[in-house]
Parts: structure tokens; C-alpha cells; sequence
């Protein structure tokens, strides 16, 4: 079986899709549960985890290419 490899900032980047499917699915969803799931999930580090939590506080979308 072959190793997947990874851009560093793909699996952010699936992390803030995950959680912006979720926080329209219910929108009164905890931004910190989706945050700490999408980080197990993605097995994100503490400060990709922070930065998800900013980038839903601030309000921000990402930008499809």
C-alpha cells in the first residue's frame, strides 16, 4: 500500500470544509467542539487547531480556487 502525502495545509484546509458543512448544517453548533473534532480527525497540532477557531471567529470563508 502507498503512503498518501500530504501539501502541508491540506488537512487544514479539509478541517474548514468539515466544519463549515457543519456549522450550516446547525448553526448553533459549539465552534470549539467542531474545532477540537475536525482536529482529531485531521490529527491538526494545537496551533492549526487555534487557527481554525480564529478563522470561524473572525468570520471568515475559504476561498474555493
Amino acid at each position: 500500500m502507498a503512503a498518501v502525502v500530504q501539501q502541508k495545509g491540506d488537512k487544514v484546509r479539509q478541517a474548514i470544509k468539515r466544519i463549515s458543512a457543519k456549522l450550516e448544517e446547525k448553526e448553533d453548533a459549539k465552534l470549539t467542539t467542531l474545532v477540537q473534532e475536525a482536529g482529531q480527525e485531521y490529527n491538526l497540532s494545537p496551533m492549526e487547531q487555534e487557527f481554525l477557531f480564529n478563522f470561524f471567529k473572525d468570520g471568515k470563508k475559504l476561498q474555493e480556487e
